[in-house]
């Protein structure tokens, strides 16, 4: 299984890692069947994610995916960190082996969830906004 040079710097230098104490949106995903579990924090002002950090567990793809999607989403609207899809995320890592597809479509799940979380805190229903955010089961997810 080869990787990408950007899989593997984002892997071995992940951007963005660690718990934010002051974050006002957590959101967290996990696929139980190959272990990889995604925590995804964001602080957002004025309706723009000013800062966003992650805490992976899982394989080098899964931080690789983590990493990438902050960097992607900072600085960003939430409306438009809601745009931000897997193949996105895959693009930007020039590629992902199809094994590995399931890891990027957690990143993007779990930015989903940190958003929802945000909407809850501010009194709102997420749903409209977010959408259902699917659990990932399959360790080969199709895209």
């Amino acid at each position: 299984m080869a990787y990408s040079e950007k899989v593997m710097d984002h892997f071995a230098n992940p951007r963005n890692v660690g718990e934010m104490k002051d974050a006002n949106g957590v959101g967290e995903v996990g696929n139980p069947k190959c272990g990889d579990i995604m925590r995804m924090y964001i602080k957002v002002e004025n309706g723009v994610i000013q800062d966003v950090s992650f805490m992976t567990f899982g394989c080098g793809a899964a931080i690789a995916t983590s990493s990438m999607a902050t960097e992607l989403i900072k600085g960003k609207s939430v409306e438009d960190a809601l745009k931000l899809t897997n193949k996105a995320v895959m693009e930007a890592l020039d590629g992902l082996p199809p094994v590995k597809v399931h890891c990027s479509v957690l990143a993007e799940q779990a930015i989903k969830a940190a958003v929802a979380d945000y909407y809850r805190r501010q009194g709102i229903d997420p749903t409209p906004f977010v959408g259902e955010i699917p659990e990932c089961e399959e360790c080969a997810c199709e895209v």
